[in-house]
């Protein structure tokens, strides 16, 4: 991998060299998607669709471009499946507007994981409030995977959506997806995944899988930030009323009632970011010329690599170890006196955790980015019984010298904390 491609990374933080690894929050830019977004504004910025001159077609055709390159690189069916939104946060908010209108009644059941993020919590939450149905998690196992024969027994005639994201945010876990989409279309009942922190990293292709949904982000797999991605299987996406009203959207528009456009316009109202589809694009394209099997190799040892290197840090404990994971890892540090390996449940109860925030800070001062806090999971935390983790997440630019990094500014900060 050549970071070179990626400016930021020569950045220096507290005088030190930075070693970036909050991926899971937001990805680096590579220089290419950088000047793809310059020549955006310099060359042919403008309104698109509705402009007969050569600037508005041109902007047209690179956005038409950029949701046909999505198609493909989600095997999607059709361009017209792919709906732009400002993010994996917009697409579920979307969705659980549009579909709910559609299809959901008082007492009927959402599914999702009790690992979710918010954003595929609260959007089904105000649905449930809207509409007097119930929101139901899928219980965890004790070694944090998801309970696939709880979920079996949840799905009855009343389930009307299961939404759950393909990799946890928080504990990098892989959940079975295949096997929920499957059990869930034994009864007939449609899927969303959650393709926020798995998009980024392999590959995943909506017609394999079948599922009904997936959302994703573009700032997480090194395109700009406000840009997004609501795949949905025609047959839904055509019984469902938009989200929003204004420009494109429409069809016809009279005192006496609109008519709506046909897909994808009718879930795109106003102008759409057609600079950030076209970095989009851009961003795809990079990852296509480095290879999946290149970028997932590289991953999955790095993220090995480390979880085998903090586990052998005294009083530190990773969340869901030996799982197999994608790019994120999560983990505490205890006093000594508590001792490595001990379970979630023990060091709960333990008034000896040195609080995430302030592993963060001393990280930082020696120039190593993660994360810290709830990662937007609040309901899995209570979960683990704890104020937060450290959370590490990587990029393709990411190596095995990060990581060396990272553990020696996490001994300094030990010696300091313990």
């Amino acid at each position: 991998m050549n970071r070179t491609d990626f400016p930021i990374l020569t950045e220096t933080v507290h005088g030190r060299p930075l070693v970036y690894l909050d991926n899971a929050a937001t990805s680096q830019k590579p220089q290419a998607v950088l000047d793809a977004m310059t020549e955006a504004y310099a060359h042919w910025n403008s309104n698109i669709h509705r402009g007969v001159h050569h600037l508005s077609q041109l902007a047209t055709q690179h956005h038409e471009e950029a949701r046909r390159a999505v198609a493909d690189f989600i095997g999607a069916g059709s361009p017209d499946e792919i709906i732009f939104t400002r993010g994996t946060t917009d697409s579920l908010n979307a969705l659980a507007f549009c579909f709910g209108e559609a299809y959901v009644r008082e007492g009927d059941e959402i599914l999702v994981s009790a690992m979710e993020h918010h954003s595929n919590i609260v959007p089904w939450q105000m649905l449930c409030e809207r509409k007097g149905a119930v929101l139901r998690p899928i219980p965890l196992r004790a070694d944090l995977t998801l309970d696939m024969e709880a979920f079996r027994d949840m799905l009855n005639e009343r389930t009307r959506l299961v939404s759950i994201a393909q990799v946890s945010n928080v504990l990098g876990i892989v959940n079975p997806v295949e096997e929920v989409i499957r059990l869930a279309h034994e009864r007939d009942i449609p899927v969303c995944i959650d393709g926020a922190q798995s998009v980024p990293h392999m590959p995943v292709n909506v017609s394999r899988l079948d599922c009904d949904f997936l959302a994703f982000s573009g700032h997480k797999m090194y395109a700009p930030t406000g840009i997004g991605v609501l795949y949905g299987k025609r047959r839904w996406l055509e019984a469902m009323p938009p989200y929003q009203g204004g420009g494109e959207m429409v069809d016809h528009v009279r005192w006496s009632g609109t008519t709506y456009n046909v897909l994808p316009y009718k879930f795109e109202a106003g102008t759409p970011d057609f600079v950030g589809s076209y970095g989009l694009h851009c961003a795809i394209r990079y990852i296509q010329s480095l290879g999946w099997d290149t970028v997932t190799a590289h991953e999955h040892d790095l993220t090995a690599y480390c979880e085998q290197r903090l586990t052998a840090v005294p009083g530190l404990h990773v969340y869901a170890a030996g799982q197999p994971k994608e790019g994120v890892i999560s983990f505490n540090l205890f006093a000594p006196a508590w001792g490595a390996g001990l379970s979630s449940r023990s060091q709960t109860a333990a008034a000896r955790l040195i609080h995430p925030f302030d592993v963060g800070t001393l990280l930082d001062r020696q120039g190593v980015a993660v994360r810290t806090g709830h990662h937007c999971a609040q309901p899995l935390i209570d979960h683990l019984g704890v104020p937060g983790t450290v959370r590490v997440s990587f990029g393709l630019y990411n190596d095995r010298a990060d990581v060396d990094a990272l553990l020696a500014a996490l001994d300094r900060a030990r010696l300091m904390l313990t």
